[in-house]
């Protein structure tokens, strides 16, 4: 497993969490990011805070079973209410090393819809993607979910989560980045190419 410094793992963090902003992935407290650093330790976004105002110091040290480690992060910050997915995310797949869940629009979209990704027109997209499953519904932050979203990363890049939105990981944060961007790119191709097939 490659190990990766607390302070850079934060400054991707802080940058993936800009990006997601920027780009309409996420609004107000939306969306989570988290890094692998080792064996046990996982650098992870706090509760309550918009994830592309961030800074080092909001970030949060946690171990592979949930418990707060000493670091530098602001008094009274929390972790996101969703660590257990990302605990299990990299308990089933331990060459998984960052993880992304946000809110994008297309991709949330087809996820409150109960529909799945039936693939895109982009060769590239699919190559990046693969196959994403739609995985049945389940409380936000429960360990059902956390379970469900793990068994996926045994054998998938991605998932969307039903009447949620969507998650994806990689063995670095910009491939799991890439592969949120990839995911959301074919889901608004299909949804706009099923228009225009309508109206032929």
């Amino acid at each position: 497993m490659k190990q990766f410094t607390l302070t850079a793992a934060a400054a991707e963090i802080v940058e993936v969490g800009r990006r997601l902003l920027l780009n309409g992935m996420i609004a107000g407290h939306d969306g989570n990011i988290s890094i692998r650093l080792n064996e046990n330790e996982i650098l992870v976004t706090p509760a309550g805070r918009s994830k592309g105002e961030l800074t080092a110091a909001d970030l949060l040290l946690v171990d592979m079973q949930g418990h707060m480690l000493p670091n530098v992060a602001a008094p009274g910050l929390k972790p996101t209410s969703e660590l257990p997915m990302h605990l299990q995310i990299y308990q089933h797949n331990p060459e998984i090393q960052a993880v992304v869940h946000a809110h994008s629009p297309f991709a949330t979209a087809f996820a409150a819809a109960g529909r799945t990704l039936q693939g895109s027109c982009l060769p590239e997209v699919t190559e990046c993607l693969g196959e994403i499953p739609l995985l049945p519904f389940a409380k936000p932050g429960t360990e059902q979910l956390g379970a469900a979203v793990g068994e996926a990363a045994r054998n998938y890049r991605g998932a969307l989560l039903e009447a949620h939105g969507s998650v994806a990981w990689g063995v670095n944060l910009r491939q799991a980045f890439y592969r949120m961007e990839e995911l959301e790119l074919a889901c608004k191709i299909e949804f706009l190419a099923s228009f225009l097939v309508k109206g032929q």
